[in-house]
């Protein structure tokens, strides 16, 4: 028994030389080695340069991960917005007049726990703040998004949640939280699915004597 246990032993020690160390081929020691040695690029030399050219976007690094992301601000028709909020926006408020900003309708959650106040910076109305008042570009203003939607948040950081600008060849570039969803009213509404029309179209008719 002893001497069948020390065969078996020996051959799986021989066996494991022979896979793990490969020498004049890269010497592999382990798993990783091979893995690090062997492995090539997913895409091969595919690249989505050529479909985000002409697209203005910015590079940003969350984590591990860094890609890019279209450019806000440039998109925004009212942008700048201190070149009508030059004062603070405590001394705009007015319940006398109408809204500046009447055709939006904000949908996001309570009125007790959100108001424009919340994402918008009333000192620099350039900038939108985060709850604990830290000053946000608006072209990352999906950091205000991960506040409150962190699971969303670390599934659009690894390119689960979200869709992508052009494909998933790199560099990477991924739409924004506010790309897909109204930052005001973000839900989606029910609608109707789309419908095929199965109605057949007659065929013409073959010519006579064809």
């Amino acid at each position: 028994m002893n001497r069948k246990l020390y065969e078996y032993s020996l051959a799986c020690a021989f066996l494991f030389v022979l896979f793990s160390c490969k020498h004049n081929e890269g010497e592999y020691h382990n798993l990783n080695d091979i893995i690090k040695a062997e492995s090539k690029s997913y895409h091969g030399s595919l690249s989505s340069e050529e479909l985000i050219d002409g697209i203005k976007t910015v590079e940003i690094t969350e984590g591990e991960h860094t890609f890019l992301i279209p450019e806000r601000k440039g998109q925004i028709k009212s942008f700048a917005c201190i070149e009508c909020h030059n004062v603070g926006l405590d001394k705009l408020q007015s319940k006398d007049i109408k809204k500046a900003h009447w055709e939006i309708t904000l949908a996001h959650a309570d009125e007790s726990t959100m108001n424009c106040a919340t994402c918008h910076n009333g000192e620099d109305m350039n900038a939108l703040n985060t709850l604990t008042g830290n000053k946000v570009d608006f072209n990352k203003s999906y950091k205000l998004c991960a506040q409150c939607h962190s699971s969303q948040f670390e599934d659009w950081k690894g390119g689960a949640h979200g869709k992508k600008v052009a494909g998933w060849a790199p560099p990477r570039a991924s739409y924004t939280c506010v790309n897909c969803h109204n930052p005001h009213d973000p839900s989606f509404k029910s609608r109707w699915p789309s419908r095929y029309n199965t109605e057949q179209v007659e065929a013409p008719k073959a010519e006579a004597g064809h």
